[in-house]
């Protein structure tokens, strides 16, 4: 493997709700004799035979940990395989208080290396992206030296290999109300949708748009359960209230968007906008490309006023190359 190149602190904006949802061991004491305990030997022994000497045990200095890893994510090559877009998030278990040395201990080697960088998006979290999509088909390790951090002596290395799977790279046409499904570089479907209706304005967001921008899918249900909640309305009598099971959710932000089934109106679907953030699609359709989604797959959505904000859910590409970069503990080039 070749290494790549490491390079990234960010304040994290809040995200405006929308669309459908959803120890160390005690030391020991040293095992000195008391001091009376060796007087009564002594004057009880012979003469000729010298008074017993005192003996301490040394304690060893206990193992010093001052920093772990509490989570990585994606999960490893056994347990899933990942979209082309995907980030590495590694959350530690305390606040980083030198981000520079700990960025300098975290490397990522790819089979077939791109440029990649870091960005701290708080005191324990940073996040590696590259500059383009990662190749398909292909692993990706990651290792955390941090056996090797000043101060850190009882720090143990941490490593995850990831399986980059099949690029699946989706378009989404809200003027056009069409998906468009490209596997390795090639059309693979096309799927009638029907995006946010727009209509409800909070804080001056319209809320019920889908926001354009690059998303990540971060995970699917077969069966979703998706309210009123989000908007304030949870009760039934409400003339906006709702409760549904919807089929085939597959995530794409933490504002509660999803591409997912359509819950009937399926004659608005490659017609018109109608859903409240989501990307409502045909039975068969959301069927499909759930069952293809992995985390990280790319998911464009082009065609409305309301823009995607680079930390909604996985939204890191919304950043471009410098701006990326400029989130990193460590000089750039």
């Amino acid at each position: 493997m070749n290494r790549v190149p490491r390079m990234l602190p960010a304040l994290v904006a809040l995200v405006t709700m929308t669309a459908c949802a959803a120890e160390t061991a005690p030391v020991p004491q040293s095992l000195a004799v008391p001091a009376r305990a060796v007087a009564a030997a002594a004057v009880a022994a012979p003469a000729t035979t010298p008074p017993a000497t005192p003996t301490t045990t040394a304690t060893p200095a206990p193992k010093k940990v001052t920093l772990k890893i509490a989570d990585i994510t994606p999960m490893g090559e056994k347990t899933e395989k990942v979209g082309v877009g995907f980030p590495i998030i590694v959350t530690f278990d305390r606040d980083v208080k030198s981000k520079a040395a700990v960025e300098a201990l975290l490397d990522v080697e790819a089979d077939k290396p791109v440029e990649g960088a870091w960005r701290w998006v708080s005191a324990r979290k940073v996040i590696y992206r590259t500059k383009t999509y990662w190749k398909p088909h292909q692993k990706v390790l990651f290792t955390a030296r941090l056996s090797e951090l000043p101060g850190n002596t009882g720090g143990k290395d941490v490593s995850r290999r990831f399986a980059v799977g099949t690029s699946y790279v989706s378009v989404v046409d809200t003027r056009k109300h069409t998906m468009k499904v490209y596997r390795d570089g090639k059309i693979a479907k096309r799927i009638p949708i029907s995006a946010g209706s727009g209509g409800m304005v909070k804080n001056g967001v319209d809320v019920f748009l889908t926001t354009s921008g690059v998303h990540l899918t971060m995970g699917k249900k077969a069966m979703e359960t998706m309210t009123s909640s989000w908007m304030g309305v949870t009760d039934p009598k409400d003339p906006r209230y709702y409760k549904e099971e919807i089929p085939w959710a597959v995530r794409i932000s933490d504002s509660g968007e999803y591409v997912h089934q359509s819950a009937g109106y399926y004659q608005y679907l490659g017609r018109s906008n109608m859903s409240h953030g989501c990307v409502r699609a045909t039975p068969a359709g959301a069927k499909w490309f759930y069952g293809i989604a992995q985390r990280g797959d790319v998911v464009k959505i082009t065609g409305t006023k309301r823009k995607l904000e680079w930390n909604n859910g996985w939204s890191y590409w919304q950043l471009n190359w410098t701006q990326w970069k400029k989130g990193s503990a460590l000089k750039q080039g």
